[in-house]
């Protein structure tokens, strides 16, 4: 059974170079179009679907997560493409999430809404799991691959761009890099026990902090070989059979009350 998965966002639609299988998962959420490599080692989850169908808002995030851990996947590594709230972070550079702040509003956020008797919650005082998150840095170094170390997601609902005002309002919240699906990948993710790690390629700057206007295929085309070696470095890494250290994302969520 793959106990590793990729899910790819925005222009990440297959894993160059690795055989992939497709396979239909029927979960109580709603079934899941995935991939898994002809040496059944990992998994392959556009999360947009594979023709890129699925806006930011209509994604079935719990029938995904549910999915990778139906097919025995105990690590994930999400990639995703976001817009930059900072200098410090100029289109085509990659951050290794270490934190989120979540604006989403229509979405679905949790496994446990109640109507079975149980009620639980989720710590996420480190949403992203430590020890696959030190693995990539390892991996990322060791390819001569820049990736800055920590950086904070600021999630919004989508599938609209934010506004000037909203872009000035994250960056000083804390944000570093603003999407639209980080949120609730990272905490349904949490709650089923995965060690989920999360890297943003930033493709453009956020409203408002440069006068050109955003040329999307432009920004595409800048960030590919980005994403190429962000792919590359991820297979290799959920390839590693390196054991890793005990990390606590298997009991971050904790039930309070059960019938």
């Amino acid at each position: 059974m793959p106990s590793s998965a990729i899910i790819g966002g925005s222009g990440i639609y297959t894993l160059p170079g690795l055989p992939l299988l497709p396979r239909t998962v029927e979960t109580a959420y709603g079934p899941v179009e995935l991939f898994v490599s002809a040496g059944e080692e990992l998994v392959f989850l556009p999360r947009h679907g594979p023709r890129h169908t699925v806006p930011p808002h209509r994604i079935n995030y719990r029938a995904n997560l549910k999915a990778l851990q139906m097919l025995g996947v105990e690590r994930v590594l999400s990639l995703c493409t976001v817009g930059s709230l900072h200098s410090g972070l100029p289109p085509a550079s990659a951050v290794l999430l270490s934190d989120f702040i979540d604006f989403t509003r229509g979405r679905v956020g949790s496994y446990y809404d109640g109507d079975d008797g149980v009620v639980a919650h989720v710590d996420v005082t480190q949403p992203y799991c430590p020890a696959l998150r030190a693995r990539v840095l390892e991996h990322a170094a060791a390819r001569g691959l820049a990736l800055v170390p920590e950086g904070v997601y600021a999630c919004m609902e989508g599938p609209r761009l934010e506004t000037a005002a909203e872009i000035r309002m994250l960056a000083r919240l804390g944000g570093d890099v603003v999407g639209m699906t980080g949120v609730p990948e990272v905490t349904l993710a949490r709650e089923l026990g995965l060690c989920f790690a999360s890297i943003a390629v930033s493709v453009n700057w956020g409203a408002g902090l440069v006068s050109e206007t955003i040329n999307f295929e432009e920004a595409r085309a800048a960030c590919d070989r980005v994403k190429a070696e962000l792919l590359a470095l991820s297979v290799a890494l959920l390839r590693d059979a390196e054991p890793y250290p005990a990390c606590g994302c298997a009991s971050a969520l904790h039930v309070v009350r059960a019938h």
